[in-house]
Order: C-alpha cells, then structure tokens, then sequence
C-alpha cells in the first residue's frame, strides 16, 4: 500500500534531518537530536524507523537515490556530458565524505547493513557509466576507463578528507578527472 503523501513527506524530512545529524555527529547521533532537527518527538522516529540500523539503512538508501538521481538531470542541463560527469563526480564525492561512521557501521556484521554495498554499487555504477560513455561519445574524455575504477579513484581521494588541512580532496580529485580529458590538440606551427 502506498504512503500518503503527508507521510512520504514526513519520511523525507526525518531521513533528511537523521542525514545532517550523521554529517555532525557520526550514524551514533543521539536520537534525540535527530528529531529536533526534524521538528518532530523521538516517537515519530521510531514509528518510521524501528531501530537505528533502520535508519542508518533508510538515509543510505535515500543518498544513494540522490546520487544515482542526480547523473540523469545533470546530463540533461548540463553544458556538455563532461561537465556533467564533473559535477556528478563532485556530488558522488560529497556522498562518500560525508559517511562519518557508516564505513564501520557496514562492517560491523549486523545483518541489516550486509546488502547495503551491493546496493550502491547496483545503483551508482550505472550511472556513472552512462556519463563516461557520454563524456567519451562527446570527445571530451580518453577512452577505456570503466566506471567502477573511476568510483574507486574518487573513493580512495576521499579518504581522509576532513582529517588533515593539507590534504585537499577536491583539488586531488580535480587531477584525476583532468587526466581522463582528451588533451587538445597541437598548435600547428
């Protein structure tokens, strides 16, 4: 049966708050907190999510749909496939920095957090391909780079972001992406 609308909405704005909460605070954040952002009692939370796996579970899920969202429209607005793979890429990245604690959350072994990685990558790897063979079809990009090795380049500069001020991710990731262009070509001369 489907959810009323009011309560798709109320779905949406707690996975939202419980989303911010975990950026701040880590999947550990109180309860409590969750629903103050949420504007709602801690009772609400637990009718919707009757465990803290639920709700770990549910805003993965719901930034993952994001994400996987985000690659389409951005294709369809963008100036170019590259510029749309670029700013995917940024906002693949800002998914990926923002899981404080989620990384030991999906190894701890509880059950519920077991398909979570299969779901990811079931749902960003397309994506993600359709932009490079975009990118690529447009001549803006070199070809023979798979998805997945793209997803885990961004991943692997991701690590650690936030954690020293010398490191930069961005600017790291800005190099990767510039060595997957099509250089331009020579000056004739």
């Amino acid at each position: 049966m489907a959810k009323r609308a009011d309560a798709r909405r109320n779905e949406q704005t707690l996975l939202e708050a419980a989303a911010a909460a975990f950026v701040a605070a880590g999947v550990d954040a109180p309860v409590r907190d969750i629903a103050a952002r949420a504007g709602v009692g801690v009772g609400t939370i637990y009718r919707h999510f009757p465990t803290r796996a639920d709700l770990v579970v549910a805003v993965y899920r719901h930034q993952v749909e994001e994400c996987a969202a985000a690659g389409p429209a951005l294709l369809a607005e963008a100036a170019s496939p590259h510029a749309a793979l670029v700013h995917w890429i940024d906002v693949f990245a800002d998914f990926l920095v923002t899981k404080h604690g989620l990384a030991e959350a999906l190894q701890s072994g509880d059950a519920t957090f077991l398909s979570l990685h299969a779901y990811f990558l079931d749902r960003l790897v397309p994506v993600c391909a359709d932009l490079l063979g975009a990118a690529v079809a447009s001549g803006e990009i070199k070809q023979g780079y798979e998805a997945v090795e793209v997803m885990h380049a961004v991943g692997n500069l991701c690590i650690g972001a936030g954690r020293d001020p010398r490191y930069d991710a961005r600017r790291m990731i800005g190099v990767l992406i510039n060595g997957l262009r099509v250089p331009p070509p020579a000056a004739a001369g």
